[in-house]
């Protein structure tokens, strides 16, 4: 039976992923917000609502290692021009279960931020939910395929303490309903992947994320 974006990333969450045959799966786009690629190992998944047959052939005429393909620059720049969507990066896509009690850092609730990272979460997920520490702050919210997805911002002041790390770990006990909790690091963001491994985040593939032009 074929699966849905939702139905494979609830998999990888549980550590069931696709086969890794070298195979590039298309899916329908969970939404009309979320566009982009998933690269697990050695098995891609592109969620779109262009042709299947278009993301093929287009895959098919790269010259390049058939296993990186589907994060080839030439591709993602083909389905960003064929959609009229834009990207930021390719970030490390990664995950964790949830955790009983409470957070391992004081927070305090905000319901009307003004902070930039926090604006950029209100047009990229739903059910946006945020906290401040100390020096940082803590944003959970509903991303790509309904997932809930977590994002954190430390100030310079309050870098190298720790804090990235207990912000990180703070959105296991948040996270609602007990499911997985989502991140994503980009690749060069060694900083912000060192703290989300050490709070339990393990990698699960890489994503292009796309966005619709207007965002």
């Amino acid at each position: 039976m074929d699966q849905t974006l939702a139905q494979m990333l609830d998999a990888a969450a549980a550590g069931r992923f696709p086969p890794a045959d070298g195979g590039v799966t298309v899916v329908a786009q969970p939404g009309p917000r979320d566009a982009g690629v998933v690269a697990f190992t050695a098995h891609s998944v592109v969620f779109t609502g262009e042709d299947p047959r278009w993301v093929h052939a287009t895959l098919a005429g790269l010259d390049c290692d058939p296993l990186a393909a589907a994060m080839h620059p030439r591709f993602l720049a083909a389905l960003l021009d064929r959609t009229g969507r834009r990207m930021d990066t390719i970030d490390l896509l990664t995950v964790a279960a949830a955790l009983p009690g409470d957070p391992p850092v004081g927070l305090r609730r905000l319901t009307d931020p003004g902070h930039p990272r926090v604006r950029t979460a209100l047009r990229r997920r739903d059910d946006v939910r945020v906290w401040a520490a100390d020096g940082g702050i803590l944003i959970l919210g509903r991303g790509v395929a309904g997932r809930w997805e977590t994002a954190i911002e430390v100030d310079e002041a309050a870098r190298h303490r720790g804090l990235g790390r207990a912000l990180a770990a703070a959105a296991r006990h948040l996270v609602p309903d007990g499911g997985p909790v989502w991140s994503q690091q980009a690749a060069g963001n060694s900083r912000s992947i060192r703290a989300f491994q050490a709070a339990g985040f393990r990698p699960v593939a890489s994503e292009a994320l796309m966005h619709p032009g207007e965002t």
